[in-house]
C-alpha cells in the first residue's frame, strides 16, 4: 500500500518517514479555514474522510484537536459544539484544516501528530497498539514550493 506515493513496509515498527506533505487544506485566498465559521458542507467536505487538526491562534498559539472521520461535514459539525474544544475560541480564534489521507492510514497519522503535536485537548480516536505512527508536516510546516 501507499501514502501519498510512499510504500509502507509490513511488520515494520518504525514510523513512514520522512515527514509527507499531506496537503492540507487552504481557503481560496491560501490561508487556514477559520472554525466557527467554516461550512463544512460548502467546503465539500459531506461524505468525504481524512484527518484534521484544529489550533488557536493568539498570545501562545497551540494545537487543540487532531482527529479523523469517514464524513469531514459531519464531524466538523459535532466538534463545533464540543466545549472543551470551544473554550480555545477566546485565545485569538480556532482554525481548522484536513487532508484527504486513505482509511487505511488515518489512524496512523492521527497517532503521528497527536505524539508530535500534543494538542490541548486528547484525541478521542482509538486505535490499536500497534498501529504505525505515520509521518506527515504539520499544517503550515509543509515544505516550500521552490517554484512558487
Amino acid at each position: 500500500m501507499s501514502l501519498f506515493g510512499r510504500s509502507q513496509q509490513k511488520g515494520s515498527n518504525a514510523p513512514i518517514g520522512p515527514p509527507v506533505d499531506p496537503v492540507w487544506a487552504r481557503d481560496s485566498r491560501g490561508r487556514f479555514h477559520r472554525f466557527l465559521p467554516l461550512d463544512p458542507e460548502e467546503a465539500g467536505l459531506n461524505g468525504k474522510g481524512g484527518v484534521f487538526v484544529i489550533w488557536h491562534a493568539g498570545v501562545q498559539p497551540a494545537w487543540v484537536y487532531v482527529g479523523q472521520s469517514d464524513d469531514l461535514a459531519g464531524t466538523l459539525h459535532m466538534v463545533g459544539n464540543d466545549k472543551d474544544i470551544l473554550s480555545f475560541e477566546v485565545n485569538g480564534g480556532l482554525f481548522v484544516t484536513w487532508s484527504f489521507v486513505l482509511k487505511e492510514f488515518r489512524s496512523g497519522v492521527v497517532r503521528y501528530l497527536e505524539e508530535t503535536l500534543h494538542p490541548l485537548v486528547p484525541t478521542r480516536d482509538e486505535w490499536p497498539q500497534e498501529t504505525h505512527p505515520i509521518a506527515v508536516f504539520s499544517p503550515g510546516g509543509e515544505p516550500k514550493n521552490p517554484s512558487a
